[in-house]
């Protein structure tokens, strides 16, 4: 299969400050999409050769690409990138194989044990839709959300995120945890509920953005990881963290989350107060005082050892889409969060986060973080990273190349 071989890169952007100027929005957007398609054409490479659809997520421990399938939440996230270089390219090879990475994940519409086929099917298929309005695609993202509504819990009005009958989930004490990544996959709902014309979807989700709204968030706009419910009452057991430094911190990606998840329920629904959280949310993370000058967060706000502590580019780039969505709406100074996005993509876009080509294990970005509680993924690159840093991409071209 022939791959488009461009131009090496002209040479990245070095930052010095938060008040550092974008560079030409063009060159910037040749030479990061030039430098993702050579990267991604590597990996491509390698898949290929092994005459499987591998779905690169991370590296492991020794260095070596760790090959997801189809159920893990985060094998979406690379069929999706190719949808993007595809759009941002044009070229019709990556249209033949995000095809293919697409549907070699279709058996994840029926997971019903996880709230992730959110993420696992509105990045690949619900983005494969938007590009071919085939018909099997839209049967795939209803009856994925047919999958994720057998989770919705009508007492407290949620979709419960995890099971709790074993592994560490059990050992929490919990019943019905929902945590705050769970806004991420109502947009598969939303969109299942256009697609069907069953108002059961977009229902479902409202109750879970409405609930997670009243509970999730405190007065600083910040939000909680992980909210435990009772099944029988609704009442909240307890406010906690899986993945954050404590309960009471802010754990940078479900910050992210959060933004990025309500501004698409505004988008969905015209609530503004949806929006008005995203951009609490936001201000939040704009103006805390540990915020680094490049924008680009501590793992967790209120880690310990700060600024000696990992960064999460992961948490950036998602920000950054989220912006850029945002500047698109009806609200104050749009232009603003467009150019609080550029900065972010500036600083991925340099040496100190973007991977030289050919190493990282192929993957673009470096310096995300999984789960430290857990010893997981720490200061590796993640493929959902890579996935927000094209999606901004995208967003930006379709704002700027008109």
């Amino acid at each position: 299969m022939k791959l488009i071989e461009l131009l090496g890169i002209t040479g990245a952007v070095i930052f010095s400050s938060c008040a550092t100027r974008p560079p030409a929005s063009k060159s910037f957007l040749k030479d990061n999409i030039e430098f993702s398609q050579k990267q991604i054409n590597k990996e491509i490479a390698v898949i290929e050769k092994s005459g499987k659809c591998l779905n690169p997520i991370t590296l492991n421990e020794n260095k070596t690409v760790y090959y997801g399938s189809y159920a893990d939440w985060r094998s979406g996230f690379f069929p999706g990138s190719v949808w993007y270089l595809y759009q941002l390219t044009g070229d019709q090879s990556y249209l033949t194989l995000a095809e293919k990475y697409t549907n070699a994940i279709e058996k994840a519409k029926n997971l019903t044990w996880h709230h992730d086929v959110g993420f696992i099917i509105g990045c690949s298929f619900g983005n494969g839709y938007k590009v071919t309005n085939a018909q099997e695609y839209k049967n795939v993202i209803v009856e994925a959300a047919k999958s994720l509504s057998t989770r919705f819990r009508k007492a407290p009005g949620v979709i419960q995120s995890w099971n709790v009958e074993k592994g560490w989930q059990a050992e929490r004490g919990w019943e019905c945890p929902v945590i705050i990544d769970n806004m991420m996959n109502l947009e598969l709902l939303f969109e299942a509920s256009k697609l069907s014309g069953d108002s059961t979807f977009y229902k479902i989700a409202v109750s879970h953005a409405n609930r997670t709204m009243a509970e999730h968030f405190r007065p600083d706009g910040s939000c909680y990881h992980v909210v435990d419910y009772n099944l029988k009452d609704g009442s909240v057991r307890h406010r906690q963290t899986a993945q954050g430094f404590s309960d009471s911190s802010a754990w940078s990606r479900g910050q992210a989350w959060a933004i990025y998840g309500f501004a698409v329920c505004y988008r969905e629904t015209g609530n503004r107060a949806y929006l008005e959280q995203a951009l609490k949310t936001f201000a939040f993370m704009k103006n805390h005082p540990c915020m680094p000058k490049d924008l680009i967060p501590f793992w967790d706000m209120d880690a310990p050892n700060i600024p000696n502590e990992p960064r999460d580019a992961s948490s950036a780039a998602c920000i950054a889409s989220a912006l850029y969505m945002i500047s698109t709406f009806n609200v104050p100074d749009a232009s603003s969060y467009k150019s609080y996005a550029d900065r972010i993509m500036i600083s991925l876009g340099t040496p100190a986060y973007r991977a030289e080509l050919g190493t990282n294990g192929n993957f673009l970005l470096m310096h995300s973080v999984g789960s430290i509680p857990h010893n997981s993924e720490i200061d590796v690159p993640l493929n959902y990273a890579d996935y927000y840093f094209l999606e901004a991409l995208k967003r930006k071209k379709d704002l700027e190349i008109k």
